[in-house]
């Protein structure tokens, strides 16, 4: 068996979306943010590591008969801000871009100071600024907590 025959193949899907240059790693967060488990009924394919010439490792996640709410691209966004986005129908690619996180994140992100306002039972949404972009830093608009590491974990 030749090296080319052990290589496993991920087919083209027919419909749906995929989400490309996602950071190594990632992948998983990814699928947690499209609410995607055991329970999920469509098909989903996960690369992680997979070599890449632009960033030398990546992930990528294809998502069958679903394309993506733009909550969910803006919060892809914080985890992954090189991500590609790709709408296939037909089997044909007819949208693609680059993610693009917004300047302020609303109801996205919890900060992940315990006192601050915005985790009280007080009738409001967490706001966070993006105050830079690479590398991603955030910075609560009520109390000014810092999020830098683990974005994933403060996902709302």
């Amino acid at each position: 068996m030749t090296e080319t025959d052990m290589k496993l193949r991920v087919t083209p899907i027919g419909n749906g979306t995929v989400i490309d240059h996602i950071p190594p790693g990632q992948a998983l967060n990814v699928l947690r943010i499209l609410g995607i488990d055991r329970t999920t009924e469509a098909t989903i394919s996960v690369l992680m590591n997979v070599s890449s010439r632009r960033s030398g490792k990546k992930d990528i996640v294809k998502v069958e008969d679903r394309e993506l709410k733009e909550e969910e691209v803006n919060k892809i966004s914080l985890i992954a801000p090189g991500a590609t986005i790709n709408i296939i129908r037909d089997q044909r690619v007819v949208e693609k871009y680059t993610v693009d996180m917004p300047d302020l994140i609303v109801g996205v992100v919890r900060c992940p100071n315990p006192s601050c306002i915005s985790n009280t039972r007080e009738p409001i949404k967490s706001q966070i600024l993006v105050k830079s972009k690479n590398p991603v830093i955030l910075r609560c608009v009520y109390c000014e907590q810092p999020i830098a590491e683990k974005i994933a974990d403060y996902l709302i």
